[in-house]
């Protein structure tokens, strides 16, 4: 009788620790990802002019 509780505990925290982690990877994937400019890309538009000093 025990030996059954004590297996249906380990089971459940097993799973429980298993939907811990499926939640937090489904999360990580959900999450929209922005990727800021490079810095010679983003830098062209600010660039003065050569001729003009």
């Amino acid at each position: 009788m025990t030996f059954t509780i004590v297996m249906i505990l380990c089971v459940a925290i097993v799973l429980g620790i298993a939907g811990a982690f499926w939640a937090a990877i489904s999360k990580g994937y959900a999450y929209k990802h922005t990727i800021d400019p490079h810095p010679e890309e983003a830098g062209e538009s600010d660039k003065k002019d050569p001729d003009r000093l």
